[in-house]
């Protein structure tokens, strides 16, 4: 792949640039000390994947992350940085993945494969849309089609450090003001963002808000006592609440996903 790295940080764009020129997937790599250079690139080369900092003078890593969205041919994107806070946003954005510096060979041998992926899907979309179709970019095809080896990550912060969990591993989510808290089989992590945003985000993933403190997801649901007089569902070993105002929408997602309501 030809790649571009943008670090404002020179000791950092010589490390990944570095490291990068040790992997045999990759082939020409460019170079930006900062977004505008970045931006100027990509309009000028033909650029396979990015790999980008978030925090640059003048354009933002995250406003060159929005703007590669007006591309016709948006490349897919790695965002290679030491700020732990902004994980969520990046996947938001579509990005394939979301290294912390101090970068790791292994992490970022990671990284590129996740990227190759992403490609492999996006020209799998487009093959199927066939000829004279709207081209589907990389970073986006990845998100909605995730695959055995692309899973849906979501970043976590777990003593100090960010780590990377599986979408599909969520059981369920509840409400701790404004932070949520993931449900899994092997524990639970605490997340600063609001459930609301968790709800609109992960409708398209299976998850469903049953309860003004609870979003499940209905792939891990055992059981439901929908017509009981105090409506449960259990999820995980965990029976869980249905509030009364949204129990008409989650019958709804229950017959759409042919789910069995026990009584």
């Amino acid at each position: 792949m030809t790649v571009l790295v943008a670090d404002d940080e020179q000791p950092a764009l010589d490390e990944l640039v570095y490291l990068l020129g040790h992997d045999a997937r990759i082939g020409r790599i460019l170079r930006a000390s900062n977004g505008a250079d970045a931006l100027r690139t990509l309009t000028q080369e033909a650029v396979d994947a990015v790999f980008l900092d978030i925090h640059m003078p003048g354009l933002s890593g995250i406003d060159l992350a929005q703007a590669l969205g007006r591309f016709d041919r948006r490349p897919p994107f790695v965002f290679v940085t030491a700020d732990e806070e902004r994980a969520l946003e990046a996947f938001d954005l579509s990005a394939v993945d979301y290294v912390l510096k101090p970068v790791r060979a292994e992490r970022l041998d990671r990284a590129v494969t996740r990227l190759l992926d992403a490609r492999t899907a996006a020209a799998r979309a487009s093959a199927l849309d066939g000829p004279g179709s709207t081209t589907v970019p990389a970073s986006a095809a990845a998100a909605a089609a995730p695959t055995a080896t692309t899973p849906a990550l979501v970043a976590v912060s777990l003593g100090g450090t960010t780590r990377m969990i599986r979408q599909d591993a969520i059981q369920y989510v509840q409400a701790q003001g404004d932070y949520a808290r993931l449900h899994t089989d092997d524990g639970s992590y605490l997340v600063r963002v609001p459930m609301s945003d968790l709800e609109r985000q992960w409708a398209a993933a299976g998850f469903v808000r049953i309860h003004r403190s609870y979003l499940v997801s209905l792939a891990h649901v055992s059981r439901l006592r929908l017509g009981a007089s105090s409506p449960t569902v259990l999820v995980g070993g965990t029976e869980l609440p249905v509030s009364r105002r949204l129990l008409p929408a989650l019958r709804d997602r229950v017959a759409a996903n042919r789910i069995r309501p026990r009584a």
